[in-house]
């Protein structure tokens, strides 16, 4: 490999990489508020200048490429004055108290600014107008506290391909935000939040449910259960010190207790459930075109991601058809939880809220959605972020890492291996064939150990086969089929499945897409910030939350069985259509939702 000179100590790189990525490789650590992994230098915020030996001017290091014999110098005097100067400069516009500030604990800016030893401020700046848009219900922007670092940009353009936000006029007047400076809600924004997870500062973020939660939490005549998606249990330890992809379920469960809640359940439950109702309905579907003979809108998308929903419904609504009628695993639950579990303790829906925990800010929207309710309640009253749970958590006094494990409560608390794979890319599918493979053969999926290692990793668009062979005989009529399943993650990829689909070439059977990098692993709403390797941390650890479970299909969860034997009968039937499926295309808020 190559060598280059850092701080006078040899250091090799990877030919392409930059001063930045030798950096790295050798163990040193070059602030920079602009970079973002898997995207192409851009160099906005010039953080992470450095000192070449022979040049007279001072390089940005992410966007200067590692050249053989090159001398580098990080932090010179000459490099912290100027980085100081930067710094100051960047400070002299920022519009932002600190001390209240949403990201105050943990902006990149301010950190930078401390390691630099800035205790006061040089310069005086104008500060440009503060704009504050809480258009939508999942984000808020102010713009004043803007740094101009491109991140979000690049990550609504580059990574998920929508185009939401860009820079606004030139120079001081540059404004990042939606053309033409419209609120978010006027332009095609899906919520995902994955601006809001690389912000360094607080310049954009989730919208508050926390006071909502706390008020609940506190009103007597209310019965607050909480439900937590399968991604929270792999990254809320971040935020208390514990390694990325720590499992911490028990200490999860245990935390929520202790702030209030009266029933502490699992999303999980209701993924599972998902699998039986979305698993019926692809058969039902293969089942008109195959031997019935009769049209069926193939290939069948999954429904869990609202921001894919959203991206669907307003870009490419001509395939709405083809998206599963299932509502997703948190709205399932809050339907069954108003209805089912109500029931069971003799209380009125009306009495009962439902507070979700999501990686996810695009579930604040998919929960005010109005097709998200009935009888003017919503199936999901709060939803919290992974990052908003850390901080109830911290307000409640609770020491998180000192915690004992305890389970979920029952019943909406039981839940197999397959259900918690739903927080990765390539989850959902795997998760639905170990399922409907098993219910049309009789015998279990092949591969290893359950796995479907195609639809592993972190690659943009997966595809994998299955050959249906010595089939039951109800099942006789796809014998020999080969189902074509593909998974996609981040709405640029989804978009290369969703022009095929449109376009009347697509190859598949069944599409799994997540709006996020890596899955809900990734989500817009889990601890900053999420690299790769932390993606891959906390994909890990999920896999081997399954793979610790004694049971991990789908179908062979007793408290699912016992759920379709005691209310609803059976999957698709009357009951199931009318808790659990709807159908998608508009936007309009539930008068219902709080």
């Amino acid at each position: 490999m190559p060598q280059i000179s850092i701080n006078d100590r040899p250091v090799s790189f990877e030919p392409g990489d930059t001063i930045l990525q030798a950096a790295k490789r050798g163990g040193y650590h070059i602030p920079t508020l602009c970079h973002m992994e898997n995207c192409a230098p851009l160099g906005a915020c010039r953080v992470c200048i450095v000192e070449l030996r022979g040049a007279a001017v001072l390089p940005a290091a992410c966007s200067t490429p590692a050249v053989e014999g090159m001398q580098v110098y990080t932090h010179t005097s000459r490099v912290r004055k100027a980085r100081r100067t930067v710094v100051q400069l960047m400070l002299s516009e920022h519009q932002g108290d600190c001390t209240l500030c949403e990201r105050a604990q943990e902006c990149e800016l301010r950190d930078i600014a401390a390691s630099l030893d800035l205790r006061m401020q040089s310069y005086q700046g104008c500060k440009p107008p503060m704009t504050i848009d809480a258009s939508t219900p999942a984000l808020v922007r102010e713009t004043g506290k803007c740094i101009g670092c491109r991140r979000c940009v690049r990550m609504c353009n580059n990574v998920q391909g929508i185009g939401a936000l860009f820079p606004q006029g030139r120079g001081f007047e540059t404004v990042i935000g939606p053309a033409f400076n419209q609120p978010l809600s006027e332009v095609v924004c899906v919520q995902c939040g994955q601006c809001a997870a690389v912000c360094p500062v607080g310049a954009i973020y989730e919208k508050d449910h926390m006071e909502g939660v706390w008020q609940a939490l506190e009103n007597p005549d209310k019965r607050v259960v909480v439900q937590v998606a399968p991604a929270i249990r792999a990254a809320i330890g971040e935020p208390f010190g514990f390694p990325p992809g720590t499992r911490v379920t028990g200490k999860l469960a245990t935390a929520l207790r202790k702030l209030g809640f009266s029933d502490v359940f699992d999303t999980n439950f209701t993924a599972d459930l998902t699998i039986l109702e979305e698993g019926t309905e692809l058969l039902t579907r293969l089942t008109k075109v195959l031997r019935d003979k009769e049209p069926a809108a193939l290939p069948m998308f999954t429904s869990c991601s609202p921001g894919w929903i959203r991206f669907t419904e307003q870009v490419y609504p001509s395939i709405l058809d083809h998206i599963s009628t299932c509502k997703s695993p948190q709205q399932m639950f809050g339907a069954l939880a108003k209805t089912y579990y109500a029931d069971k303790l003799s209380i009125p829906s009306s009495d009962m809220t439902v507070v979700s925990v999501m990686p996810c800010t695009a579930k604040k929207f998919e929960a005010g959605r109005a097709e998200m309710g009935r009888n003017g309640l919503a199936d999901v009253d709060y939803v919290l972020t992974t990052r908003e749970l850390a901080k109830m958590i911290t307000a409640g006094g609770i020491d998180f890492a000192s915690l004992e494990d305890e389970p979920m409560d029952a019943p909406l608390g039981i839940s197999s291996g397959a259900a918690d794979i739903f927080a990765n890319t390539g989850g959902v599918m795997e998760a639905a064939l170990r399922t409907v493979y098993e219910l049309i053969t009789g015998r279990e999926l092949p591969g290893t150990d359950l796995h479907v290692q195609p639809l592993a990793g972190l690659q943009g668009i997966k595809e994998a086969q299955v050959k249906l062979e010595n089939l039951l005989p109800d099942y006789s009529f796809l014998e020999g089929v080969t189902l074509r399943v593909a998974v996609a993650h981040g709405l640029q990829n989804a978009r290369v499945l969703a022009k095929q689909v449109a376009d009347g070439t697509s190859p598949y059977h069944f599409i799994e897409v997540m709006t996020c990098p890596g899955g809900c692993i990734g989500g817009g709403g889990q601890p900053r910030f999420t690299t790769d390797e932390i993606r891959q941390a906390r994909i890990a650890a999920i896999y081997a939350e399954d793979e610790g479970k004694e049971i991990r299909k789908s179908h062979l969860n007793p408290e699912v069985e016992k759920l379709y034997n005691e209310y609803l009968g059976a999957p698709l039937g009357q009951l199931s259509h009318e808790l659990l499926h709807t159908s998608y295309g508009g936007n309009h808020e539930n008068p219902g939702h709080s």
